[in-house]
């Protein structure tokens, strides 16, 4: 059975990224503890990419914001709606759940669910 994929790309504020770093430092430790088999959080470096759509466009990103992509692999796709049932229970997790305190805007993150199709 091929894996799965989880995937995000969501823009951040340049000045929130220390803060982003800490937070996804927690998800991925709650993440793999959790079951999932690989936590992968990636800030842009080169974005500015000609003759296709570039990432900050597409995450409709501010001169003040980078982009950051992120992937979390499973089993399949029953894994992931396990590992993700225990995730929105795990209480280290909930203080990332309130917008408030949040570095980051939520309903800017793009995310989606991907059956691999190729996975050398």
């Amino acid at each position: 059975m091929a894996r799965y994929v989880d995937g995000f790309v969501l823009p951040i504020p340049k000045k929130q990224l220390a803060a982003y770093r800490r937070l996804a430092r927690l998800a991925s430790k709650v993440f793999r503890e959790h079951g999932a088999l690989e936590y992968v959080e990636a800030v842009g470096d080169d974005l500015k990419v000609k003759g296709v759509v570039p990432f900050m466009r597409m995450a409709k990103a501010k001169p003040s914001e980078t982009v950051v992509f992120s992937f979390i692999t499973y089993k399949s796709r029953a894994h992931r709606d396990r590992v993700n049932k225990k995730m929105m229970s795990d209480p280290r997790l909930q203080p990332m759940m309130d917008p408030a305190t949040n570095p980051f805007d939520m309903k800017r993150m793009a995310y989606g669910g991907f059956r691999m199709i190729i996975d050398e």
